[in-house]
């Protein structure tokens, strides 16, 4: 699966790269964010673009799966 990481980027940059990523890879993304606002907005671009996510949270930062 495609991974993208947008660790020390604050929003919008994360959803901008995300929407971006899915262009080429639209069955779905990894996405690596290091901060809580990303990940929320992330996560919900993802879920009203029709895919579902998990979260796994490491130490520092946060992996979100995008499945569709």
């Amino acid at each position: 699966m495609e991974k993208i990481d947008t660790s020390g980027m604050s929003c919008p940059q994360p959803v901008l790269m995300t929407k971006k990523a899915l262009d080429n890879h639209p069955d779905g993304l990894d996405i690596v964010v290091d901060n809580n606002t990303a990940r929320e907005n992330v996560e919900r671009f993802l879920n009203h673009s029709g895919y579902s996510t998990v979260i796994k949270e490491d130490e520092d930062t946060y992996l979100i799966e995008a499945r569709r």
